[in-house]
């Protein structure tokens, strides 16, 4: 499944932000000679495991809801709610966050014990959320709010309460606030599917300026190229990155170890990277055997939370460069 008051800029900080903020999408980058696997025992994945194939946890359209504790006075939500990171020391930062919580408990109970901190999204309508997310929470881990939106083939099924295009505008208000609502003690969203919806630009301005105003951040999942988001939330002032790698397009071990290795030389080549994988037993294995290693092969482990006040520290030293306020 590819698819806390913000900072604020002027109008001239916006523009230089823009020169400055990063793209560190491995896709783009120059090729680079073939990674090797992380050096490590190679992992099976039992032949029996149960069948990875998540129903959709189906709610009413209209459901309880949690309220998002409002943030103290001038700390935005997604600094208040904020895991502490480990200090980077020069080390290269690696955020990875798993998508899809909440839906298979048995699995998703397995990403929570992972060493940490990992940034865990949870799906809006998986069930028993607070009690979910608040376990996660005691674990060390990030929380995120994982959002359905429309993909580009009419065949997927993102889940219920999506956002769409074309949705009349208090229709569309409803499920991003039905959304927001879920559970609380976030620190942002990023898209579930989505790569129809992430590319309409009114649609994702809505969503974007509901953020801004929670104090909350964005992560794009980059599950298409047309991606209009990065640009709105540099104009929007709202605090964003984007993911760099994917773990498991491929669900089994090999796939997962090479991705990693992609992973690290992104970290390497821009300072810090991001990557997204699920619950999935393939991607389960290799991330238990592989992040009490991080340390020792380099890196330092970080919410994704450490990574976005990395970018937006950024701007801010671009801007005073610039002799902005």
């Amino acid at each position: 499944m590819k698819d806390l008051a913000p900072v604020a800029f002027g109008a001239a900080a916006g523009l230089v932000v823009a020169l400055v903020f990063l793209n560190a999408d491995d896709r783009k980058a120059p090729p680079a000679p073939a990674a090797k696997p992380p050096q490590q025992a190679r992992l099976t994945v039992p032949p029996k495991a149960a069948p990875e194939k998540i129903p959709l946890a189906r709610e009413p359209a209209i459901a309880p809801i949690v309220p998002q504790v409002s943030p103290s006075a001038g700390t935005p939500a997604w600094q208040r709610f904020a895991v502490a990171a480990p200090p980077a020391a020069g080390r290269p930062m690696i955020a990875v966050v798993i998508d899809d919580m909440g839906v298979d408990r048995r699995r998703s109970e397995r990403a929570v014990a992972l060493p940490g901190p990992l940034t865990l999204s949870y799906l809006t309508y998986a069930r028993d959320l607070p009690q979910q997310t608040a376990a996660a929470h005691r674990a060390g881990h990030e929380l995120m709010v994982h959002v359905p939106m429309e993909p580009e083939s009419s065949d997927a099924d993102p889940g219920p309460n999506a956002l769409r295009v074309g949705l009349a505008p208090d229709e569309l208000a409803r499920r991003i606030d039905w959304s927001l609502t879920r559970f609380a003690g976030y620190v942002g969203i990023n898209n579930h599917e989505g790569s129809r919806f992430t590319a309409d630009a009114p649609g994702m301005e809505e969503v974007l300026r509901a953020l801004r105003r929670r104090g909350l951040l964005y992560v794009d999942s980059r599950t298409t190229a047309k991606t209009v988001a990065p640009g709105l939330a540099r104009g929007l002032g709202v605090p964003y990155a984007e993911r760099n790698v994917f773990l498991d397009d491929r669900n089994d071990v090999p796939a997962v170890e090479v991705q990693l290795g992609r992973l690290e030389q992104v970290a390497r080549r821009a300072g810090y990277a991001i990557a997204i994988g699920h619950p999935r037993d393939a991607t389960l294995a290799v991330l238990a055997a592989w992040l009490p290693k991080l340390r020792d092969r380099g890196f330092v482990l970080v919410p994704v939370s450490a990574i976005v006040r990395h970018r937006v520290a950024l701007a801010q030293n671009a801007v005073r460069k610039a002799g902005g306020p």
